[in-house]
């Protein structure tokens, strides 16, 4: 809504007190950048595709906007660094990386208003380390909408919006939401219990041969055997999650 790419059919968004409407469409683009979930680069140098972010940005300005991002390291490892064209001779980033260049990107551009999309959905653990140290040099003295499921990108918000089902059931701040009774409190009860889970490698206890029979069992429902995993052995835990079964394997060599 805030780009404008539906209006709204009740009420209005304003910008400084202008319905946005109002506002002319590039003028209205200088004001917002975007790091979307999903990640968009041209066919074309790290530079460039940084530089869409500000055309006529100076390379200073270019090398600060990615050291502000955590990317500027693994461009000066890669083949041509800044020049290296995206896809050629093999070159690919990872999905947090790619994230980070879109995070220069907005750096660069500097608009007052900044919408994320899930900004850290395809980052590993070391990834998001870095996507949320990028994003804080991005968010600052700027008006900052965040689109997230994964609660930890958003526990530091000034104003935290729950949806369910399209309509909004929840505002607050998270050290209310996370202790009041609903949607977020079990989300964040979730996210937080799930740290806890452990893969035990000592099975001498006897509720762990009850395990080792349930998995063995589980094994043979399935038609598999030792010999599908080679000449080691795999232990594991079947956990339910909602309608899938899910191995979570962890090797022993005999």
């Amino acid at each position: 809504l805030i780009p404008r790419f539906w209006d709204v059919e009740q009420g209005e968004i304003c910008i400084g007190g202008v319905d946005i409407r109002r506002i002319a469409t590039a003028k209205l683009m200088d004001m917002v950048s975007f790091v979307f979930q999903d990640t968009f680069l041209f066919y074309d140098t790290l530079y460039e595709n940084i530089t869409v972010g500000s055309p006529v940005a100076t390379k200073e300005k270019v090398i600060a906007a990615a050291k502000a991002a955590q990317c500027h390291d693994f461009i000066e490892k890669l083949p041509q660094g800044y020049e290296t064209r995206i896809g050629d001779k093999g070159v690919f980033l990872s999905g947090g990386e790619a994230q980070r260049i879109c995070v220069a990107r907005a750096i660069l551009k500097n608009a007052p208003i900044l919408v994320l999309d899930e900004a850290t959905a395809f980052a590993d653990p070391e990834n998001e380390h870095k996507m949320q140290m990028a994003l804080q040099s991005l968010i600052k003295n700027k008006t900052v909408i965040v689109i997230a499921h994964r609660l930890s990108s958003i526990v530091s918000a000034h104003q935290i919006v729950v949806m369910k089902e399209g309509r909004i059931v929840q505002c607050g701040i998270h050290d209310v939401l996370s202790t009041a009774e609903g949607v977020y409190k079990n989300m964040w009860d979730a996210y937080t219990n799930a740290y806890q889970w452990t893969l035990n490698k000592n099975w001498k206890t006897e509720k762990n041969h009850e395990r080792k029979e349930l998995i063995e069992q589980n094994f043979t429902k399935h038609k598999l055997s030792r010999r599908d995993f080679g000449d080691g052995w795999f232990y594991g835990e079947w956990i339910a999650f909602t309608h899938l079964w899910l191995i979570v394997d962890t090797y022993y060599s005999t």
